[in-house]
């Protein structure tokens, strides 16, 4: 069995190559397990396209690795719904990945309620940090970035280049719409986060996250009243 593709072996021309051969997201994900076997990873949130990727990741390894970045400040019902899946998923390897420092450790350092006063150092202390070391033996990893959530991600492509993990990122939803996910949500029957039904199409950590007004902008609830738009693990630096 020959190597699988590590970050340094592709370029702008072998991913320009590979995607040509992608039909679409099922054919990502069987190339991806293909690929990269136990070595790789999905880092999921637990939103609405979370709760399909699983799905459609479960029909193609049933055994897959999946982490969530439990930052001790999500919702209750994030956590109740993780709960759900554990249950509906058994072989599924679903992980929390937690900060190594506490919430009081947090506030003793940094003052209390840091994502308030410095958000950015918020979300890579109980974000960024915590998934840099979840890859750390992984070659790639799986995320659910659609291009319609905001102009940061309108240029993702099936596989990336990620740079700040230095791994390859690989997004099997692209092109799906969020009428794409709540359809397949509903004809599947899946268990999904009833934050969505009160206006969350984007949910984040409680603190920091708000329900939108009726069509407005996906991720307009993340950081309201701020510039932060992404919290930044898929931003290059």
């Amino acid at each position: 069995m020959s190597e699988s593709l590590s970050y340094e072996k592709w370029n702008d021309k072998k991913i320009e190559a590979m995607l040509e051969h992608f039909k679409d997201y099922y054919d990502v994900l069987k190339w991806s397990f293909k690929e990269y076997g136990d070595e790789i990873v999905y880092a999921c949130s637990f939103g609405a396209e979370g709760i399909v990727l699983i799905d459609l990741i479960s029909k193609v390894n049933k055994n897959a690795k999946v982490i969530f970045l439990d930052t001790g400040l999500h919702f209750k019902e994030t956590y109740d719904l993780i709960e759900k899946v554990k249950v509906l998923y058994p072989s599924l390897h679903i992980t929390n990945v937690k900060p190594i420092s506490s919430l009081d450790e947090q506030a003793k350092w940094y003052g209390e309620e840091l994502w308030k006063h410095n958000p950015n150092l918020c979300c890579h202390m109980r974000k960024v940090a915590p998934l840099t070391e979840a890859l750390k033996d992984a070659k790639a990893w799986i995320s659910g970035l659609r291009r319609e959530q905001s102009p940061t991600r309108s240029k993702t492509q099936y596989i990336n280049k990620d740079d700040k993990f230095g791994k390859i990122k690989i997004c099997p939803l692209i092109h799906w719409t969020w009428e794409d996910i709540q359809t397949y949500i509903k004809l599947n029957k899946l268990p999904y986060n009833p934050l969505h039904d009160k206006g969350y199409p984007s949910i984040g950590c409680a603190p920091c996250t708000q329900p939108v007004v009726e069509n407005g902008d996906q991720r307009a609830g993340r950081w309201a009243g701020s510039s932060k738009s992404e919290c930044g693990l898929h931003q290059s630096s």
